[in-house]
Order: C-alpha cells, then sequence, then structure tokens
C-alpha cells in the first residue's frame, strides 16, 4: 500500500540514492540535507513497503508562492499514481499555508513529465535559457491554488 509522508532524517540517504538512479542532474548529497532543514513541509516520500520509491522536494519562495525543486519516482514505480500523490500532499501542504502560486522547472525533452504537470493544471509560463548542468534550457510551469 501506497503511503506518503514527510521526510525524516532516516530517508536521506535512500532519497539521494533514488535522485542519483532517477535524475539526469548530480547534485551535492548535502543540498538534501540543506532542504530538510530549511523547510521540511515541503519535503515529502513515497513508500511502498516501507521501501521509498519516489519523493518531491519543495520550498517557499514567499509568503503566497512556492517552487517544486524536485520530483522523483522509481521506474519501475511509474505510472501507478506515485508522483501524483507525492504532488497532491505538496499542494494541500502549500494551501494550508497559504500560497497561491506553485512553480517549477521541466526539461523541454521531458515529455511525459511535461504532460504530467499539465493534466495537474500547471501552465507553461516561460523558457530559461541555459538552466541544466549540461546547459540545457528549462520550461518554467505555474500553477495557481
Amino acid at each position: 500500500m501506497l503511503k506518503i509522508r514527510r521526510v525524516q532524517p532516516t530517508d536521506i540517504f535512500p532519497v539521494i540514492a533514488l535522485a542519483f538512479e532517477t535524475l539526469p542532474e548530480r547534485y551535492n548529497p548535502v543540498l538534501f540535507n540543506q532542504f530538510y532543514e530549511a523547510f521540511p513541509e515541503g519535503f515529502f516520500v513515497a513508500l511502498q513497503d516501507s521501501i521509498i520509491i519516489g519523493f518531491l522536494i519543495g520550498i517557499k519562495t514567499a509568503p503566497t508562492t512556492a517552487r517544486i525543486l524536485m520530483l522523483s519516482v522509481k521506474e519501475t514505480s511509474r505510472r501507478q499514481g506515485v508522483g501524483t500523490a507525492l504532488l497532491t500532499q505538496f499542494l494541500a501542504e502549500m494551501k494550508q499555508q497559504n500560497v497561491q502560486r506553485v512553480s517549477l522547472e521541466v526539461r523541454p525533452t521531458n515529455h511525459r513529465a511535461l504532460l504530467f504537470y499539465e493534466k495537474q493544471g500547471f501552465h507553461l509560463t516561460g523558457t530559461l535559457q541555459r538552466f541544466y548542468q549540461n546547459g540545457e534550457e528549462a520550461y518554467s510551469m505555474t500553477k495557481e491554488l
């Protein structure tokens, strides 16, 4: 059974491993701890049989705005509602904190993610040049809560 909860300190290493396995960017592992310490209310994990199969990291950028920094689901668990469950939990938490707008960035080549976010009510708002480590651009998307 799928369970979504806030990250706990013991989850950090499995989250780092999952990020390394599923995301093209190579993030400094220290970042994950910093996000946890800075804004634990925006850091969620998805568990299946006590194993972390997904995570979402988001932050508040202002009193009424938030930003999703990372959303990742294990390859074998995709298209089973895990990403939707993580996003739903994050958006509910942000709404509770009076956030009115959530933004994120996504690779233009990540068609599955683009479709996913559009289905969740996010709209394309712009292009950011040389956003990723490899120089690739990003699409900026937002959703009003």
